[in-house]
């Protein structure tokens, strides 16, 4: 039996953490659209919709990590790594535009209210259905965070983010939703008020989820304090001189790296041609194995 490659078992890892994250999703689809309508919670509904949104990004996170798994060809020189960004790009989309679709339900709820109609008071059934919630997104959250940050995928930790969002709206949407319930009839305005308050949560951590993917995407350097630590790695090896011209960029998982440095001159082919192996080697024993290293060789003639 053949041993799977550690990207086949990356690539299995993933799958079965987004394919639990959807199943969880789907159930609190069924229980949190019903108990929104027939509990009369427009925060219990919008916080449906957000649950909607999670498994929505789970089906792109399966159509898409696999893609990026696949190796370089003749047309992907550099692999597919950055279908995973894509990914996480698009979880990102997708949150912003929950959170604005939740935000414009809840004005015109609260405006509604200001102009002298009434709320339907929300029932109990949807406040359990919350409280459900918060509870179940939150494992789901701290399981996910770990699976992802352990197999260094972006698209995983971007859809643990969703999921605790999703707890974190849940939360306001209990709150919004048990003060409507036991307050009295004037405090009815708290339930979309509380959806309204999520949704500027939802919207934030949407740009968190964005901004780092349009970098890549648009092939930002990596930080100045990994830069640096390139150089300094270079520098150990003490028959290379004058580290220059160094570019960076992150595609997805992995990191590409091309700089030129310069060598005696007068050393043989074989030898420089051994050194530079050796440094590209130090640089994937520290950012992993499927670093891109391109490194150009410029003599330094009358070596003293």
């Amino acid at each position: 039996m053949n041993t799977p490659t550690p990207e086949k078992q990356r690539e299995h890892q993933i799958y079965k953490v987004t394919i639990i994250g959807s199943i969880v999703s789907l159930l609190l689809i069924l229980v949190k659209f019903p108990a929104g309508i027939f509990g009369r919670s427009a925060a219990m509904i919008a916080d449906a919709v957000h649950s909607l949104s999670d498994f929505i990004t789970d089906i792109v996170i399966i159509a898409f990590v696999r893609t990026s798994q696949k190796p370089k060809d003749e047309k992907h020189a550099y692999g597919h790594g950055k279908f995973e960004t894509l990914a996480t790009l698009i979880i990102g989309i997708v949150l912003l535009g929950v959170g604005l679709g939740i935000a414009w339900s809840g004005g015109k709820s609260i405006y509604a209210v200001i102009q002298g109609d009434v709320l339907p008071k929300p029932s109990v059934v949807a406040l359990f259905a919350a409280l459900a919630t918060i509870v179940s997104k939150e494992i789901l959250y701290r399981y996910t965070i770990i699976k992802g940050k352990k197999l260094n995928s972006p698209a995983l930790v971007a859809n643990a983010w969703h999921h605790r969002s999703d707890a974190l709206s849940s939360i306001g949407t209990a709150i919004g939703i048990g003060g409507a319930i036991f307050l009295g009839n004037k405090w009815v305005i708290l339930d979309p008020l509380a959806a309204l308050v999520v949704s500027f949560f939802i919207i934030k951590m949407s740009f968190k989820l964005i901004k780092p993917c349009l970098d890549e995407l648009l092939e930002r350097a990596l930080p100045e304090e990994t830069q640096k630590e390139i150089e300094e790695i270079v520098s150990q090896f003490k028959d290379v001189y004058q580290l220059h011209n160094l570019r960076t960029r992150k595609i997805g998982n992995y990191y590409a790296i091309e700089f030129h440095i310069r060598m005696d001159g007068n050393k043989t082919l074989v030898e420089t041609h051994d050194r530079i192996t050796e440094i590209e080697l130090k640089l994937k024993e520290k950012y992993g194995s499927g670093t891109y290293v391109t490194i150009h060789l410029e003599p330094l003639v009358n070596f003293a």
